[in-house]
């Protein structure tokens, strides 16, 4: 599993004027839960970025003030007018104490629908699942080797290892087989006229 390294600042002041003052600074106040301790903190931009602006899933090992913590990004804020971070949430993982996170979906496997012009849309990319920290994954898979043109799978069709619990709704369309206008024209022309068909 792949883990980026942080080194957090710690922070005393907290309310709206001391976080404004960091935002200017440059830097991002965050906060660390789920241990026994609350950790306040800040980074910088150049910190995070390859944890939070990525498709993928990945671990932090954050350190502040000497002390070194396991974790993940739970949630954050971007400013509504320039996208800028403006606030992160991380959450400790503890050995023993299931956690809430999102991994994305990949697609494995050849579609015979793909083979004949149809188009996949993937319409799922990240699924919440809840699991322990020592039984993580960074993605998790669906076959489309089964599909057909205009056909789909759903999430129960994601394979999920054991001690992974999926909890979006089973029904949510995961990925589909589109057929384009240009088979569903030659399709209805065929149709109207089958001594069209060559």
């Amino acid at each position: 599993m792949e883990t980026i390294a942080i080194t957090g600042q710690s922070r005393s002041g907290l309310g709206k004027k001391p976080s404004k003052d960091l935002r200017n600074d440059g830097r991002i106040p965050c906060v660390l839960y789920g241990g026994q301790d609350v950790v306040h903190f800040s980074v910088t931009l150049n910190d995070v970025k390859n944890l939070i602006y990525t498709p993928d899933f990945r671990v932090a090992n954050l350190t502040v003030d000497g002390a070194t913590y396991r974790c993940i990004v739970k949630d954050y804020q971007l400013h509504p007018l320039t996208s800028n971070l403006t606030h992160i949430d991380f959450l400790s993982l503890i050995d023993g104490q299931k956690v809430k996170l999102e991994v994305p979906v990949r697609t494995k496997g050849v579609s015979p629908g793909v083979k004949l012009g149809g188009k996949l849309q993937q319409k799922l990319r990240r699924v919440k699942v809840k699991t322990l920290p020592e039984e993580m994954v960074t993605e998790l898979f669906i076959d489309i080797s089964p599909l057909d043109l205009g056909q789909s799978l759903r999430v129960r069709d994601i394979q999920v290892p054991e001690g992974i619990e999926l909890l979006n709704s089973p029904s949510i369309p995961v990925v589909t087989i589109e057929i384009p206008r240009a088979l569903r024209s030659a399709a209805a022309a065929e149709a109207k006229d089958p001594k069209k068909k060559k």
